[in-house]
């Protein structure tokens, strides 16, 4: 793997954690005022549906190219990380469900292993190691140890949409039908939103939450501003950018990387919320960073013998995408 493209996609990758970890501070104190998660949820994805709409037009041609994966990303990377997240919520302590769904990476290697029988690094395997053991750290897991069972299994499918969130993105981008990004980001938002006003039921939104002012730590901030950031900073430029980096890095160094998000999310808390910030969420967020930089020094393998080409090409030359 060319240089340049590996240091861009290690960028790309590490924007999009930021991006991605900032939606929980713009979108709590809009929760606060008495908007219903599910509902910020909706208006996440139909927001970004609705600014990517021209876009959808644009890059008409991939319903009829890649209807699979356009519904598959929409299905499972968009709205099932999200309806499989807020219901593990429901029934388990936060921390323990953001763990949970960060246990995407490591399930991740594990269909790259057994399933596409690629071969995985060890430096990816012990980052992801690293990471997963960091995440235990930040979100505490031992203040919430009284678990229901349903509510895990809530959580572990959460973390199996996130894992294939990388699949669907890397999927046929080193052919030479690549379906673009941002048309394949458009069209998985509308599928998503389509998904999502099943499950959210959005003609129950308070608009006049969005109308009046939320509190963002001591500042006083235009509920319509906080919910412009979630759609274009935490979803669509996140989502973009995270694409494009599981393109020019793989998908099992991407995923590892992306576990950073609950990292930011957990220090803009402090820094903007003024959410307590202990010594061990600290540590945690050192060892996720360790486990970030071990991944990311992974070598892409060659194919094991006898195994034939996945149509998901996991492992290429960046200057092909």
């Amino acid at each position: 793997m060319q240089a340049s493209g590996r240091h861009a996609g290690l960028g790309l990758a590490l924007i999009s954690a930021i991006a991605f970890g900032g939606s929980g501070v713009a979108a709590k104190p809009l929760i606060e005022a008495g908007l219903d998660p599910l509902h910020m949820v909706w208006l996440r994805v139909a927001g970004a549906a609705l600014v990517l709409s021209p876009l959808a037009w644009r890059h008409r041609d991939l319903v009829r190219r890649k209807p699979l994966l356009l519904a598959g990303f929409g299905i499972v990377a968009v709205a099932g990380v999200q309806a499989f997240y807020f219901a593990s919520l429901s029934r388990i302590p936060v921390g323990v469900a953001l763990l949970l769904e960060y246990l995407g990476p490591a399930l991740l290697l594990g269909y790259i292993r057994f399933v596409q029988r690629r071969p995985v690094t060890r430096a990816a395997a012990a980052g992801a190691a690293v990471a997963v053991a960091g995440l235990a750290c930040v979100v505490q897991i031992w203040a919430g140890l009284s678990l229901d069972p349903l509510g895990v299994l809530l959580g572990l499918a959460a973390a199996c949409c996130q894992a294939f969130y990388f699949v669907f993105a890397d999927q046929g981008s080193d052919g030479d039908d690549v379906p673009d990004p941002m048309g394949m980001i458009a069209y998985g938002m509308i599928v998503g939103t389509l998904v999502m006003t099943a499950i959210a039921r959005p003609w129950r939104i308070d608009w006049q939450v969005l109308g009046g002012d939320a509190a963002l730590g001591d500042l006083t901030v235009p509920a319509g501003v906080l919910l412009g950031w979630v759609v274009l900073i935490a979803t669509v430029f996140a989502y973009l950018t995270g694409v494009v980096s599981v393109r020019k890095l793989s998908p099992q160094v991407a995923g590892v990387v992306a576990c950073l998000e609950a990292v930011v999310a957990t220090v803009l808390a402090w820094v903007l919320l003024g959410e307590h910030l202990s010594t061990w969420q600290i540590i945690g967020g050192g060892l996720v960073l360790g486990g970030a930089f071990i991944a990311q020094t992974s070598r892409q393998g060659a194919p094991a013998p006898g195994v034939a080409e996945p149509v998901a090409a996991l492992d290429r030359d960046p200057s092909k995408v």
